[in-house]
């Protein structure tokens, strides 16, 4: 398996994620966090806060994310979802996971099915090795049922993954945390962006679109609005295979497709789900989603 950019994003910025607060402080001060999110790194600038001041914040924002990643990481085996896809059940499961599989299953039913997250067995096998007709088998949002008082899946070998809408509520989450504590111009990049506010010269924050040559292909302007980007060949598994899978079988649609929003979450889902439609089916999804845009589908 071979991993490329998943994301093709540029920021127009001074850092990858910036806040600047409220109180005023000296312009050239900043404190960087450098992480990982959902296996992909992540970064977050305060500008306008030394390291001493923004340490509170820090320690809240690295919680949060470890509190997240103990939901939807698929990469710690005593993550929400990976119990749950070891198990086949969970009970009681985190009102966040409930909230974005409620999410996906919008998605999954306006999509007519190309958005479905039970593709995991065979994104699985794909990258492993294996019988993709016995993966294929297990695929079927239809097995999911969830509720508050627990998740389960109605036949043995099905499993989940979120990773096309996560990253996306992670996203919101901590942007929400960050203002939260005080920060109300805010650009985070959690694997995709959230832009509440203006920079620091008081304009809308300022995104360019890439493609995977490296050119920018679109600039969005950013205020109080999200914005996810979505490659089906920014994870290539064995055999060129995009990593970004319709259950049906058939090969993406789109090579990039780039999506504002209210949310990060529901532009993350909208821009992967939007990979593996046509231009006309990929309008009417986000038709029926009021606070989205397509920014690029190429």
């Amino acid at each position: 398996m071979t991993f490329t950019r998943r994301r093709f994003l540029t920021i127009s910025a001074a850092a990858a994620a910036m806040a600047i607060p409220q109180r005023t402080a000296a312009r050239s001060a900043r404190a960087v966090w450098r992480g990982v999110a959902l296996g992909a790194p992540a970064s977050v600038v305060l500008a306008g806060i030394t390291r001493a001041e923004a340490r509170p914040v820090l320690a809240a924002l690295e919680d949060a994310l470890h509190r997240l990643e103990g939901i939807f990481s698929l990469y710690r085996d005593q993550s929400a979802i990976s119990r749950l896809n070891r198990d086949g059940f969970l009970h009681a499961p985190p009102p966040e996971m409930l909230e974005v599989l409620s999410l996906a299953g919008a998605l999954h039913d306006g999509s007519d099915g190309a958005f479905d997250p039970t593709v995991q067995p065979l994104w699985q096998t794909l990258a492993h090795g294996g019988d993709t007709s016995v993966a294929r088998k297990a695929i079927g949002w239809g097995g999911v049922h969830f509720g508050t008082r627990r998740i389960r899946f109605s036949r043995s070998g099905m499993a989940l993954t979120l990773n096309g809408i996560a990253q996306g509520y992670i996203t919101d989450e901590i942007a929400a945390l960050l203002k939260r504590e005080g920060f109300r111009n805010v650009l985070v990049d959690i694997g995709e962006i959230a832009a509440c506010g203006h920079n620091a010269r008081d304009t809308p924050w300022q995104a360019g679109i890439s493609g995977i040559d490296g050119q920018v292909l679109h600039r969005v302007a950013l205020s109080d609005r999200a914005l996810a980007t979505s490659a089906p060949e920014g994870t290539v598994l064995e055999g060129g295979q995009g990593h970004i899978l319709n259950p049906a079988g058939t090969a993406p649609r789109q090579g990039l497709v780039s999506v504002s929003a209210s949310s990060a979450v529901l532009a993350d889902g909208l821009s992967t789900a939007l990979c593996l439609l046509d231009r006309k089916a990929g309008h009417r999804l986000v038709d029926q989603f009021g606070s989205a845009r397509i920014e690029v589908m190429a």
